[in-house]
């Protein structure tokens, strides 16, 4: 009976390729020699096309000895856009060098030694030129590079970011290919806006502290993480890529601002007793060069973490005669930004030397570090920049101390000076 029904059954298509009935798949397409082929069997390809592709992307281009800027080459580079802080710079350079001797060695066949990396924290003032350092050393890197904030990291559950958008903002560098991300360098800044608020561990959920350092712990180490492609929060539905973050390097970033009073407290301590008169002199205007992980710890960051950052180095506050160079020397100096812009318009922009050194003074002054130097700038700047390009016969522009001061000497920065 079931064959006669099959006989007595029209004609109907199959898939070249499963053999299954159109009446059993979603759509059926029809090649012009007649070939036929289901949208479950074109799924499959494209799942076994992909597969083989991420495979054959798994092998990041090899890194060879003689490609690689040797630390004092990378710190020239670093000189030309920074000013000072030849200690920082010192550090950062070695420690993108031996990132990339790691990669190397890891490419190797003979491993009988594994070399651990040394994630990176970086303490200073703010203006010092932290996140300067990262934007520079990014434009000198061929592995993936991205700068992160701290700030708006919370733990998981709660409104903000999960620490694992982090890496997705690696991948998206490295256009998501995971063997390139899994050798990039990550710089978080604001590290120290996740410290805990006091000593003692708090009973209730300290959402953008303690908890979120401890979820750092494990990507700061190494480990296979699941990460949103995205960023974001996390929910059940979605696909998560692998990334092994043993090989990514971690550099932090952090003002730590009262973190003086902590070492200036550890340093009195051990003051005391018969020592005291064979102790160096300390240097009450540059406590940040005297810091100790320990001052970390007692600024609100867990063991843990520190332990996972072990190379420890500073900013020097900026003095007069740096920020008058920050002024002029770097490759893209402020005031060589406004003559730049000027010169789009076709005027030609100068400065008289004492204006330069007044800017400098009144940055001092308020204490606002290289940032302030730019804030200044546009004070003074701002009416020319709105009047001139509507002057189209007006050539030249020279800002002269009397005009500088004209525009700095208003109710506004007199209110500034005063919060300063």
């Amino acid at each position: 009976m079931a064959n006669d029904e099959n006989h007595n059954r029209p004609h109907e298509d199959h898939c070249s390729f499963c053999g299954q009935p159109r009446s059993e798949v979603g759509v059926l397409f029809t090649g012009s020699n007649g070939a036929q082929i289901c949208d479950q069997c074109i799924e499959r390809g494209y799942d076994m096309l992909a597969e083989s592709e991420r495979i054959q992307e798994q092998s990041a281009p090899q890194i060879e000895m003689d490609e690689l800027l040797k630390p004092a080459e990378i710190k020239a580079f670093l000189d030309q856009y920074v000013i000072g802080q030849d200690a920082a710079k010192r550090y950062m350079s070695v420690a993108v060098y031996n990132h990339y001797k790691r990669l190397m060695h890891a490419q190797g066949t003979d491993r009988d030694i594994d070399i651990d990396k040394s994630n990176i924290v970086m303490v200073g003032q703010t203006g010092t030129g932290k996140t300067l350092l990262a934007r520079t050393i990014a434009k000198l890197l061929n592995v993936p590079f991205t700068i992160v904030d701290a700030t708006v990291l919370t733990e998981a559950g709660y409104v903000g970011e999960d620490v694992e958008s982090i890496l997705s903002r690696l991948l998206q560098v490295a256009d998501y290919d995971v063997a390139l991300a899994e050798r990039g360098i990550v710089f978080i800044d604001e590290i120290d806006k996740i410290a805990r608020k006091d000593d003692n561990p708090s009973i209730t959920r300290d959402v953008s502290g303690e908890g979120v350092q401890q979820a750092l712990l494990k990507i700061l180490e190494g480990t296979v993480v699941n990460v949103p492609p995205q960023g974001g929060r996390k929910h059940p539905d979605q696909k998560f890529i692998q990334v092994n973050t043993a090989n990514i390097l971690f550099i932090c970033g952090g003002a730590f601002d009262g973190i003086e009073k902590k070492i200036a407290q550890r340093l009195n301590t051990q003051a005391v007793g018969y020592g005291q008169l064979q102790r160096e002199r300390v240097d009450k205007q540059n406590l940040m060069q005297y810091i100790l992980p320990q001052d970390l710890k007692s600024f609100g960051l867990i063991p843990e973490l520190i332990g996972r950052m072990p190379v420890l180095t500073y900013l020097e506050p900026l003095d007069r005669d740096a920020l008058r160079r920050i002024l002029t020397e770097p490759k893209n100096s402020i005031i060589k930004q406004y003559v730049e812009l000027f010169k789009l318009d076709g005027i030609k922009l100068t400065f008289e030397p004492a204006v330069l050194d007044y800017i400098v003074d009144k940055a001092t002054e308020y204490k606002l570090g290289a940032r302030g130097l730019r804030s200044i700038c546009e004070s003074i700047m701002m009416d020319s920049m709105f009047e001139l390009p509507s002057q189209r016969t007006r050539k030249n522009f020279r800002v002269t101390l009397a005009y500088a001061k004209g525009k700095i000497e208003t109710d506004k920065f007199r209110k500034l000076k005063a919060v300063g």
